[in-house]
């Protein structure tokens, strides 16, 4: 893999447009295995599609957010990434299955819970690298006192 391309995979857009793609691919996938009678997935198979790719957005962009140099603007272009990926993604699911999110039963939840994890997950890697760059400043050897 190239540098240049490495260096696209830092942009939150970016990575949702791959996870948004890779989503898409997979409930096509199992609307044209119903369609063509080969094997009919369950009715709520684009919401369980969605709900994953969200949850890989958000393992995903937390991790890349540790190469970050500015953690608030990553953290903004996060938001609305994720953002425009739960829109995107729920109306591909609300398209493909064609049962709304407040009829898709558990999943309104599941994507509750995935965006608050999402949220969860950006601050404890933000807090943890404030520690490692905190402990890489302090002299171990002879620690100074703090008042």
């Amino acid at each position: 893999m190239l540098e240049s391309d490495f260096k696209k995979i830092d942009n939150p857009v970016a990575q949702a447009v791959v996870v948004l793609a890779g989503a898409l691919f997979l409930m096509l996938g199992g609307w044209l295995l119903t369609v063509s009678k080969i094997y009919p997935v369950e009715s709520l198979f684009a919401w369980s599609i969605a709900a994953a790719f969200m949850l890989l957005f958000a393992l995903l962009n937390s991790l890349m957010s540790l190469r970050a140099d500015s953690f608030l603007k990553y953290w903004g272009r996060s938001m609305y990434a994720y953002m425009g990926l739960a829109l995107c993604t729920g109306l591909a699911a609300w398209m493909f299955s064609g049962i709304p999110l407040r009829e898709a039963g558990t999943y309104r939840w599941i994507f509750f819970v995935v965006t608050v994890g999402f949220l969860v997950f950006l601050s404890m890697v933000n807090f943890m690298k404030k520690i490692v760059n905190f402990a890489e400043r302090e002299e171990w050897n002879q620690p100074r006192k703090r008042k």
